[in-house]
């Protein structure tokens, strides 16, 4: 009897950490946890599965000057940004992305066969609208497998790694939830939908958020 529960115990303290690691951020089962697809979405068939009210107009930022890109990950990662404000301030029902359970509600790629949950609103989504597409220029760093990039600080307003700087769109603000900006591998896929976009995926989490291009340093 003592065996058994001392095996029972043991099981139990060894489910805590994964348990915790999915409350706390960590990767989800099947998605994340250093998996880099080997392709981004492909282009979407027709049109968006909804209409949705038009958010603020998207607002472009200067990109940033070299000296700013000194401060320090503390006070970079406290940042907020209005744009942030902008996205919490909209009242449409957010959608879903949880399609199986413990994956992350936010748009995500599964491990195994690489499908991107969550880019399938077409081109007219009213919520990656920009005037100007790539204004500041196209990113030239390198896009997919074999570019894995690591960050190096500030937030989802503003952060960069290796002298490139991007800004997360105002709409996906919340499902950047959970990155460390100065720590986590990214990898930049072109985005065949929205022009003036890229899609920024989170190598530990599994997740992306479509991201602006806002110059180099």
């Amino acid at each position: 009897m003592k065996n058994l529960i001392g095996i029972f115990l043991a099981c139990a303290i060894a489910a805590i950490p994964a348990a915790a690691q999915n409350h706390g951020g960590g990767p989800a089962r099947g998605v994340g946890g250093g998996h880099v697809p080997s392709h981004g979405p492909a282009p979407h068939p027709g049109p968006p599965p909804t209409r949705r009210s038009a958010p603020p107009q998207q607002q472009s930022r200067p990109a940033p000057a070299q000296e700013q890109s000194r401060q320090g990950p503390a006070q970079e990662q406290s940042r907020q940004g209005p744009a942030q404000e902008q996205s919490r301030g909209n009242q449409e029902p957010r959608r879903t992305f949880s399609d199986k359970q413990g994956h992350p509600e936010a748009p995500h790629v599964h491990s195994r066969g690489d499908k991107w949950v969550g880019h399938d609103t077409g081109r007219d989504d009213v919520h990656y609208h920009v005037d100007r597409p790539f204004e500041h220029g196209h990113f030239s760093g390198g896009f997919g497998r074999g570019h894995v990039f690591h960050l190096q600080g500030g937030g989802p307003d503003r952060f960069w790694f290796n002298g490139f700087y991007f800004s997360v769109a105002p709409y996906d603000f919340d499902y950047a939830n959970g990155w460390l900006w100065n720590s986590d591998d990214i990898v930049i896929y072109e985005d065949p939908d929205h022009d003036g976009w890229y899609l920024a995926y989170n190598v530990r989490l599994g997740t992306y958020v479509h991201v602006m291009y806002m110059g180099n340093g």
